[in-house]
């Protein structure tokens, strides 16, 4: 049973605040003193849910995976039939994503939390990366290995827009974002051909 405070649920509470966070500042200013102002209580309050940053870091990669792979799978069944738009839909799900909520792979796959053994962390990233493969497989046959190799590149080709993005390289606005997708979906299509 979780405690309640004036924040209502507050391991909720403190997910919201790391995503809203981590959208403005980015993962290398993530922390859990940061989190906690931004709410309004004390620093300690946090450590009754998450013994450390990495537990919290964790509990936000798991919710990021999941939530990453709903969006990703919705905008590829958005993108109908076609196995190379579904697969190159998941690169611009991805940049809306990360450029939306600051929670990429650099924060879904930080270090050291795999040394943590979160079976809902394992569970979530390896739903994700299996979406992901099984995407690149549909393109077309090739062999396991360079199967992932299409996915690192797609996700190497879609995290290099989010961070452009978020260091301000792009114009920074919803707008902005929004007109990401069309070039990113180019540019993952042209990876598979």
């Amino acid at each position: 049973m979780s405690r309640k405070y004036h924040h209502g649920d507050l391991p909720a509470a403190l997910l919201r605040a790391s995503f809203d966070l981590l959208a403005e500042c980015g993962a290398h200013r993530f922390s859990v003193a940061a989190v906690a102002r931004r709410l309004g209580v004390s620093t300690a309050a946090p450590y009754r849910h998450f013994p450390t940053r990495d537990h919290l870091l964790a509990a936000v990669s798991t919710a990021a995976a999941r939530d990453l792979t709903a969006e990703i799978t919705a905008r590829a069944e958005q993108a109908g039939d076609d196995p190379a738009a579904r697969f190159a839909a998941a690169a611009a799900a991805y940049v809306a994503f990360a450029g939306r909520t600051g929670a990429g792979f650099d924060v879904i796959f930080a270090a050291g939390l795999e040394e943590l053994h979160d079976h809902e962390r394992t569970d979530a990233t390896r739903a994700l990366m299996t979406l992901l493969v099984d995407l690149a497989a549909a393109t077309g046959p090739r062999p396991a290995q360079d199967t992932v190799r299409l996915v690192e590149e797609a996700v190497a080709l879609a995290h290099g827009y989010t961070t452009l993005y978020r260091d301000g390289f792009f114009r920074r606005g919803p707008a902005m974002l929004d007109e990401l997708g069309p070039l990113v979906t180019r540019a993952a299509r042209k990876l598979i051909d």
